[in-house]
This record gives structure tokens, sequence and C-alpha cells, in this order.
């Protein structure tokens, strides 16, 4: 019996709740809602940025099967891709249905209840997927919306799966971009995203970021704009200048640094060095002292010795930021990292974790404090 209704469960970035989004839409045109029944389709749209990821969305995917037998599990996304074959060994997942079948979903869906199916895995070769899937982004759940404009990845950085979860780089057009956000300001939202899996690259004709920005303060009545993961060599002064010129841009930041030690940078393959981390933040806080500035710090990278570390630490402790979202560094098959011999131990990654979150932690108090102070002396 086809199901009635499906439940959608998110890992990760934004770009997935983008595409959940999309998901929820799609299947809704076919008829289904979006509640719990026993009998619904639940859905895994995966992250695989570290392996633990994965794990944790193969123990999700046991527990859903175990709670709802009648139901059918479906795992798509990222892990889908790159981590197909350890889903393939989970009992009770009935479709696995990579990134490179992701817009076919709910025809295969449609197919496995019609007895249609020869094989439970969906997959290809995801270098050769051309097409963005636009016109996601909304999830019931939320009250803002996500805006792709951008996926994939050319970087290749020696630690990151992604680019082989997400194909080349691809960006929409910014004069459908427009039309997107005209639609969802009609619809009654208010706030925007600005997402992708590397927006630093998007590119249409001649057009960069920049322009697109520019172009939908522009042309686009939405009240306002927030800007997703950039690296520091992608905050330009003219984005800056946006920022400075419109308060519809959110004063957020948040910058895909990694590390704040030169040699450790280039050992990830990045493109900038600590120099350019700490002009970033200094250019963000001469140009906006109150902006909310985010960032993610990977420790315990193969080749990082505990005066590496010390060094980012230290850079860090005297830098103009709100708060770290730290990583300790997960070796993922398939990278060039994964065959670096000089892997540093589980209990030094730990320990270097546990010092960054304390001095993030110890900021946000500062922050917070410093705010309320403020309050109270506008309010005498």
């Amino acid at each position: 019996m086809s199901p009635r209704s499906f439940q959608i469960q998110t890992f990760g970035c934004k770009v997935n709740a983008y595409d959940s989004g999309l998901l929820e839409k799609r299947l809704e045109k076919q008829g289904l809602t979006n509640r719990f029944e026993e009998n619904a389709v639940f859905i895994l749209n995966t992250c695989a940025v570290t392996e633990a990821a994965t794990r944790e969305a193969a123990r999700e995917a046991r527990r859903l099967k175990a709670k709802n037998p009648f139901g059918m599990v479906v795992v798509t996304g990222c892990a889908a891709q790159v981590d197909t074959e350890k889903f393939e060994s989970v009992p009770g997942i009935d479709l696995i249905v990579a990134n490179s079948h992701k817009g076919q979903l709910e025809r295969i869906i449609d197919d496995y209840y019609k007895g249609k199916l020869t094989s439970k895995v969906f997959k290809s070769n995801i270098f050769k997927k051309e097409d963005l899937e636009a016109g996601g982004g909304l999830e019931s759940s939320h009250s803002r919306a996500f805006l792709k404009i951008q996926d994939g990845c050319n970087s290749f950085c020696t630690f990151c799966v992604i680019p082989f979860a997400r194909g080349k780089s691809r960006s929409i057009e910014v004069k459908d971009l427009v039309r997107r956000v005209n639609d969802l300001y009609a619809q009654g939202f208010r706030e925007v995203v600005i997402t992708g899996v590397h927006i630093g690259d998007y590119e249409d004709g001649n057009q960069r970021l920049e322009d697109l920005v520019e172009t939908l303060l522009a042309r686009t009545q939405m009240p306002r704009f927030r800007i997703s993961s950039l690296e520091p060599i992608e905050l330009s002064d003219r984005l800056l200048d946006l920022y400075k010129e419109n308060d519809r841009l959110c004063p957020h930041f948040h910058l895909s640094i990694q590390s704040l030690n030169t040699k450790v940078l280039h050992a990830m393959k990045r493109k900038y060095g600590a120099a350019e981390v700490l002009d970033a933040f200094q250019r963000i806080h001469q140009a906006l002292p109150g902006a909310y500035v985010g960032m993610d710090v990977i420790v315990g990278f193969p080749g990082e010795t505990a005066e590496d570390f010390e060094e980012s630490f230290r850079a860090l402790e005297n830098s103009p930021w709100s708060r770290i979202h730290v990583f300790s560094y997960s070796k993922r098959p398939g990278t060039y990292a994964a065959r670096l011999k000089e892997q540093v131990s589980d209990n030094e990654k730990k320990e270097r974790a546990r010092r960054l979150r304390q001095l993030s932690q110890e900021r946000i108090f500062e922050r917070a404090h410093a705010i309320l102070a403020q309050q109270n002396w506008r309010c005498r």
C-alpha cells in the first residue's frame, strides 16, 4: 500500500536544509502530507562532513525501522553518496538515494511501492550532475527561507570529502534568484539566508557574489538577508561596503578559517594563511564593530604540532570574533589527508577541542555582558 505521509530529518548544513525544503514541496505535490504515521516514508537527508555524521544517520535509520516496522526508511544526501556501502549493510534501510539521484526521489519511492525496483541503491557519478534543483529552501519548521545560489566545490581541500558528495561547482543565474526571492517575499518570508556549498565560487557570466547581493538588494523588497559561510579572502572590500551601506544585510559573518597556523592551512590546501585570516577579522571589526563573527576551526589535523596549535590559540585569543565552531579532525577515506602518517592522537584532539570551546564560551559571555551593560546604560 502506498504511503500517505512522510517525515524528513535533516542532518548537517544549510544547503541540506534547502534540499529538504525542496523534497518536502515535491512530496506534497505528489499528494503526501508531512505528518507522522507508522507507515510513513521516513527520509534521512544525511551529512558526510565527518564519519561520525554517517554513523549518526545509520543509528537513526535503525531506530526508525525498529519503532516503525511498517514504514519506509530512505537515506539520501551527502553520506548516501560517499558512504553508500556502509548504509547497504544497515538492516532496515529500504532505499539509498545518493545526491546524484536526489532529484528523482519521489519517482523512486513510487516505483518501490509499485514493485518496479530491482535494486535499493541509486547512485551515479556526481561530477556529471549539472542541475542544482532550484526552488527549495522552505521547511514547515522554519520561519526564514534558505536561498541556495550555488552547489558543489572545486577546491578539493585535503581533509574534505564534500566535492565527492556534491560534485563540481555550479551556480544558479542571477535573474532566477531575484525571481525566487520575490516569490518568497510574496509568500510572507521576511528573511533569506544566502547559502551554498562554496558561495565564494558563485558565478553567473561575469557576475560574482557581490554583484548578486547588490542586485538582490536593488530588485527585491526582502527586508533581511544573511550570508552564510565565506573564506577569509572572499570577504572583499566591496562586499563589506554593501554591509555598511545596507541595514538589510545582517551584520552576521561566518568564516570558514579551519586554522590560524599558516603551515597547517597550506597542508589543508587552503588558499590563504594566518595573515589573511587576521586581516579579515580586523576589517570586519573596523567596518562593523558590533558584528557577529563565527568561524569553523579544525583541531588535530595531521601534522599539527602542539606548537602549531598554540600559535592558533594565541592568535584567536587576541582577535575580534564572537564564536568558534570547533571540529576535531576526522579521517575520511578517499581524501589526501587520510593518507598522511602524522596523525594526531584522539586524546590530544579532545584536549585541543576542549580548550578552544572554553575560549569560545568565555568570548560569548564577554559579549553578552557587554550588550547587557550597554542596554542598562541606555535605560538610565
